[in-house]
């Protein structure tokens, strides 16, 4: 039987219906209360879309407190993979049911994950047949990448936003750095921001980048001028 997720919602700031999903995916250790705390700064921009943050699927395993999407206790590539995936299912399952409760299209959708949420959204939304608008990756990394190009569902993919502090004690830049190439080699749209001397978190500078791109993904904002 395939887990049901659920987590905190913020309803659009309009007060009207919803016209776009923003689903925010915390890492581990943490739970959906991490992530929403930045919906009302997004809200601000977005005013018609709805929030969600749901709990990860599974208790984590290297601690007393908090959710996983899967276990980091191996951290073979090999592991990880087969724990993205695995979960995978699961998540798919949580956002077409959002998406059918708010009678949206999948094009209303945005995925914005942050560590193992980041991982987690960059592999679930560039195999979704119906594509997100867009996916946004704070302090994360690309698993499996290896597999990315035969496994895009949908051409062309969702673009995506990479975001990473430069000092990450925690999930090194680098990965974001080798995430971007891989994406790029498999025909993503990839932006990168990587912000000196920070680490494992997300700044205002992310944040607005973030804004930036959902705005853009969802057409709220008109083309620039052509010079």
């Amino acid at each position: 039987m395939v887990a049901e997720l659920d987590g905190p919602r913020l309803p659009p700031r309009s007060g009207g219906r919803a016209r776009q999903l923003v689903v925010l995916l915390h890492g581990v250790g943490a739970d959906g209360a991490d992530l929403i705390g930045f919906a009302p700064a997004l809200a601000q921009a977005l005013p018609d879309a709805a929030f969600v943050a749901p709990d990860a699927p599974s208790p984590c395993d290297m601690a007393d407190f908090g959710r996983q999407w899967f276990s980091l206790q191996d951290r073979s590539p090999a592991r990880l993979a087969a724990g993205v995936r695995a979960v995978e299912p699961v998540l798919r399952a949580f956002l077409e049911s959002e998406l059918s409760r708010l009678s949206l299209p999948a094009s209303a959708l945005a995925l914005v994950g942050f560590s193992q949420g980041a991982m987690t959204a960059l592999h679930t939304g560039l195999r979704m047949r119906e594509p997100p608008a867009a996916i946004l990756a704070y302090s994360g990394a690309l698993l499996a990448p290896e597999s990315l190009a035969a496994e895009i569902a949908s051409r062309p993919p969702p673009p995506v936003l990479l975001v990473h502090g430069e000092w990450d004690g925690v999930v090194p830049v680098g990965a974001s750095r080798a995430a971007e190439v891989a994406l790029g080699a498999a025909g993503v749209k990839v932006e990168a921001l990587y912000v000196p001397g920070l680490d494992h978190t997300i700044d205002d500078s992310g944040l607005a980048a973030g804004i930036a791109a959902l705005r853009r993904a969802y057409a709220l904002d008109p083309p620039a001028p052509r010079a």
